[in-house]
Order: C-alpha cells, then structure tokens, then sequence
C-alpha cells in the first residue's frame, strides 16, 4: 500500500489522526524529524484512539533517512503552490505521498529534492490558504486505494 510521509509534523493530534488513517487503510506512515511533539503525548495518543497497535509507523531522523526507506518509490508532494490536481495520477502501490507541517507546508529544499517526482494540489476555494494536515492526506490516501482497487479493504 501507499506510504503516507510526514515531513516534520507539528501538531500531536493531527499524528494521531494519520496514525488512525494509517491503521484504517494499510498505509505505512513515515514520521521525519524534528518532531513537534513527543510520541507518548496525550492528544496524540488521544486523536488515534486504540489504532496504534494497528498502523505501521516508523519515525525517521531525517528527510534521507525516510527516502532511503522507499527505494524506487515515487514521492508526490503535496502544496498549495502546485498547479498539478492530485487527481490527475495514476497511483502505484509503491507511491509515497508526502505532506510538510502545518501552517507552512513543505520548504523549498524540501520540493527541490531530487527524489521529488511530482509537486500535487488539492483543489480548493480561492482565497483558502489550506485544508487541515490529515484531513488533506486522507483526501490524498484514499483517491490512491480507489484507483488501486481498494485492496483489502471490507
């Protein structure tokens, strides 16, 4: 299944929520430090309820690290910036999908990685600046199970 990366997360709850995410769909979240909070927080723990013992997660203690981990991995970046539509790729199982920290997004060394195959948008209102972290990675996760079929899914 998809990896779902994290690049520097900020927000406890939003963690916990992918972590639910995670465990629901089959994702493999990939958590790359610095962290804005530590992993036994309560409103992390809270926000994933009982899935931890569910979700495949690897924290990592750097963008390389994470990347080395996804060998031939194709890494979608997600920002506002983008012109592409997310909904316009054709997803592979092997695909990560990787997200920066709120409020700021991924920085620019980040988007200039080498690895970076393709900058995506999810289309919004004009005037937002951005949809919630994991609410905008559920959206991306769950377009990439639908085109590759849902595999496992009940």
């Amino acid at each position: 299944m998809i990896a779902l990366v994290y690049f520097s997360p900020r927000i406890p709850g939003n963690t916990g929520s992918a972590i639910r995410l995670a465990a629901a769909t089959g994702t493999h979240l990939h958590l790359v430090e610095p962290l804005g909070f530590d992993m036994s927080e309560a409103k992390l723990r809270r926000a994933g309820l009982d899935y931890h013992d569910l979700a495949h997660v690897t924290v990592h203690p750097d963008l390389e690290t994470a990347l080395a981990a996804l060998p031939g991995a194709r890494v979608y970046a997600f920002t506002t910036r983008a012109t592409t539509r997310f909904t316009s790729v054709e997803y592979r199982s092997d695909d990560a999908l990787l997200f920066g920290p709120e409020p700021d997004g991924l920085p620019d060394d980040v988007l200039a990685h080498p690895r970076i195959t393709t900058e995506l948008r999810i289309p919004m209102l004009e005037g937002r600046r951005s949809l919630n972290l994991t609410n905008a990675a559920s959206i991306a996760v769950y377009e990439a199970w639908r085109q590759l079929g849902f595999p496992g899914a009940v």
